[in-house]
């Protein structure tokens, strides 16, 4: 306090009053703050072990399990190149307007910096950096900054010596032209020659190299695409440079002034790969892992190595493409625009989820006004219209024995649409989760031949509920084996399986086999697959099936190298679990082979012409919502998912079906792929077909009566009127006896409870005041209450009970 009081008043004093003295000894010490601060600042720019890295950066490159590259990781969209494929015009106009010294100064240009001073302090602003002083700033312009402070001058300048300290000058000019911005997400010189002249930048000529370089003084104000004249004019200033520095004879100035700009404009997009939904999927994971790793995965060169095989990942992007673009000829035509102006109650609810209904409700426009002014726009609502009736589908296929994943289509088009429809997407599973139920009573001693009556059937949920699951052909009312009732996908059948065995048990077989993910609620409609699940699980939980009941975790990478090749880190599949017996799991691949043998997936063998040893199983929810397919083979399963994004949106009954909209991908992509020998065709199950058969008994006429209508096998006699399944195929039955009358109903009005507009759920029909007695079916409940009444798809009406 004293020393304050003492000298404050005197440092006062002399600053106020300087002396000749003072004003030297200040003078003399400012070059030394300078300096003192100008070395503080050098620990915070890029270490030398940065900038060496910079010159050699790479990006991750993710490769197939065939060694086919899947996609690379870049930090912007660029393709570095050598400088010799780089146009020699490039450099010239490059080194003559931005640095002609290049060649002569160790990073900065003493010369120029004065001059541009002294313009500076007489009004014309004028950069004085050299080349090496921009590619420190397009380098790291986190480290050095973007600001206009003597601080970022400072260490732009140290950043520029430690440049040239460690490149050579041609290294400096490579790296500055792969690096160097030029709009429309175009990084470096090659980028730019694609973008605005569609050529490579070893083909620029001297014009399109002047317009390139005269962009770097300002990308935005001299852009050729937006400013045309100013572009020009900057292009010709640049070839004045040229001029007067000897890199472009002076007798073609003129003539080349007058000549036009010539853009051929084309916006340039990352290139997506075969896999874009599973790479995006790794990215994430691996920028994690190169965290904890100390790695960059956009500049050190790692090289991913994943269990995709790029020939199966080719074979299911067209199967998906092909099917999809078909039935979306299906929805233009279901969905055109007299269909989609009758649905007024359903358009107006997807208005009111836009973004411009809710911008426009915000600012305090009035609901009548509003609806008004957006119904009435055009282009508003077809864009609505095609968004909402764009048709989706997914792919997934593995390698039952090891997990390996080998396609993987989240999408029709990423781009369009990078929801992934493989692992994001939950929809209910419908009939593809039956084999789960028919799984849980193999487990608990059950046998294909088990006989259940195909018949109307009402299951008492308690408290005056009943559930009443119905197929769309109606019951046959006669006995069918458990074989085929999994074979042409019966609710009738399952609901009573299920009703056996449980909903815990089904869950929990299900949950082991590999829907591990998704919540499985333990309700008796659990059995037509109303829980909504992705299809990555579903395909998960047929190849535990597929591989002897035993669970392998889907499994996608294999390891992650360097530049080099050396091996940084490598994984293996986990341990395989097993989720069910051996002799379960064989059952179900042969009572399975039945649905592609003359069930609801026989477009599999008929259509698709697929000889070798499948089993699978369709599936098809609440009002065509969703249509699933999946199918095993020894080597390889493979399921696909189609429907819309928005599930009020579907298709017709026909197309709508799994049989009709998502078995043609399975089916193509098999096919395919048998063809070209990726999958062996002559690969069986260890499983003899129908082994589970019992074995013959002795004769009776009720046993002669009953296997003249279902043969050992499960084969039933030809038809004389085939009766449809949920799933669109033909079971061929017999001629059914007369169905059994049905008691008198008491008074009740039948009501729609419709499901919601998020997950589909199934629709109800509640018949309000109806008993249940015993001539109905036999079965408890009583009372006056609702009577809930369950479908695979379609909403059934008071006629269908």
């Amino acid at each position: 306090m004293t020393f304050v009081t003492t000298f404050g008043p005197q440092v006062i004093y002399h600053l106020r009053h300087p002396t000749r003295r003072g004003v030297l000894l200040g003078l003399a010490a400012l070059p030394g703050l300078v300096l003192l601060y100008f070395l503080l600042l050098i620990p915070f720019t890029p270490s030398i072990r940065d900038i060496q890295k910079s010159r050699t950066q790479q990006p991750t490159i993710v490769m197939s399990a065939d060694g086919k590259e899947l996609a690379a990781f870049k930090g912007a969209n660029r393709d570095r190149i050598k400088l010799a494929d780089i146009s020699p015009n490039v450099v010239a106009a490059l080194i003559a307007t931005e640095d002609h010294r290049f060649y002569d100064h160790h990073g900065l240009d003493f010369r120029r910096i004065v001059g541009a001073t002294f313009r500076t302090f007489g009004g014309d602003l004028q950069g004085g950096s050299t080349l090496t002083q921009q590619l420190a700033r397009n380098l790291y312009p986190e480290e050095v900054g973007r600001s206009r402070s003597l601080t970022r001058k400072f260490k732009e300048i140290i950043t520029a010596l430690k440049i040239e300290a460690i490149y050579s000058k041609d290294e400096i000019l490579e790296t500055y032209l792969n690096t160097v911005p030029f709009l429309y997400n175009a990084f470096g010189i090659e980028m730019a020659a694609r973008t605005y002249f569609d050529k490579s930048a070893d083909k620029l000529d001297v014009l399109e190299s002047a317009t390139l370089v005269g962009m770097l003084k300002g990308t935005s104000y001299y852009n050729p695409v937006m400013n045309p004249q100013r572009a020009k004019e900057r292009r010709n200033i640049v070839l004045g440079q040229m001029v007067k520095h000897n890199k472009l004879d002076a007798k073609r100035l003129e003539a080349l002034k007058k000549r036009p700009l010539k853009v051929d404009f084309e916006r340039q997009t990352e290139p997506l790969g075969a896999a874009p939904h599973l790479t995006q999927f790794l990215r994430r994971w691996l920028i994690d892992w190169a965290d904890r790793n100390d790695y960059n995965i956009y500049a050190d060169g790692l090289v991913v190595r994943t269990t995709i095989d790029a020939r199966l990942q080719k074979l299911a992007n067209e199967a998906v493409k092909r099917q999809a673009d078909r039935l979306q000829g299906v929805a233009n035509n279901e969905w055109g625009p007299r269909a989609w102006a009758g649905k007024k109650d359903l358009v107006r609810a997807l208005v009111r989820e836009t973004p411009e209904y809710k911008a426009a409700k915000e600012s305090g426009e009035t609901d009548e006004a509003l609806f008004k002014r957006l119904l009435a726009d055009s282009t508003f609502m077809q864009a609505l219209r095609q968004d909402k009736t764009r048709l989706q589908a997914g792919f997934l296929a593995l390698d039952p024995s090891n997990g390996h994943v080998k396609a993987w289509v989240g999408s029709r088009d990423f781009a369009k649409d990078p929801f992934d429809h493989v692992q994001q997407a939950r929809r209910q599973a419908g009939s593809t989760f039956k084999p789960f139920v028919y799984g849980a009573a193999f487990e608990n001693g059950a046998r294909p031949t088990d006989t259940y009556m195909d018949d109307a059937v009402e299951i008492s949920l308690g408290g005056n509920q009943v559930w009443r699951p119905t197929d769309s052909g109606g019951p046959s009312y006669a006995p069918m084996t458990l074989r085929q009732g999994l074979m042409y996908s019966k609710n009738t059948i399952t609901a009573q399986v299920m009703q056996s065995v449980g909903p815990a048990r089904v869950a929990a077989l299900a949950q082991a086999a590999g829907v591990r993910q998704s919540k499985l609620e333990q309700v008796l409609s659990l059995a037509l697959g109303t829980s909504p699940v992705t299809l990555k699980e579903m395909v998960a939980g047929y190849a535990t099936i597929a591989n002897k009941g035993s669970y392998i975790e889907p499994f996608m990478v294999t390891s992650v190298e360097d530049r080099n090749g050396k091996v940084l880190e490598a994984w293996q599949a986990k341990a395989p679990e097993q989720a069910m017996q051996v002799a379960t799991a064989q059952t179900l691949v042969d009572v399975m082979r039945g649905v592609v043998d003359q069930g609801t997936g026989a477009g599999i063998r008929g259509r698709h012409g697929i000889q070798a040893d499948v089993a699978g199983k369709t599936g098809t929810t609440q009002d065509n919502t969703d249509g699933w397919f999946i199918l095993m083979h020894p080597q390889l399963v493979a399921g696909a998912w189609v429907g819309f994004n928005d599930n009020r949106i579907t298709l017709s009954d026909y197309w709508g079906q799994g049989a009709h909209s998502a078995l043609p991908i399975v089916g193509d992509f098999f096919a395919a792929s048998l063809r070209s020998k990726v999958v062996d065709a002559e690969a069986r199950f260890d499983v003899l077909k129908n082994s589970s058969a019992p074995a013959a008994g002795p004769s009776s006429p009720v046993s002669d009566w009953f296997n003249s209508l279902f043969p050992p096998g499960g084969q039933v006699t030809p038809p004389s009127q085939p009766t449809t399944t949920p799933d669109g195929g033909v079971i061929p039955g017999y001629q059914p006896p007369p169905p059994p009358v049905p008691s008198q109903q008491q008074p009740g009005v039948g009501m729609v409870i419709s499901p919601g507009s998020g997950a589909a759920q199934p629709g109800f029909v509640v018949v309000p005041g109806r008993p249940v007695v015993p001539q109905d079916r036999g079965s408890g409940g009583g009372g006056s209450g609702g009577i809930p009444i369950l479908r695979e798809y379609g909403v059934p009406d008071s006629g269908n009970r």
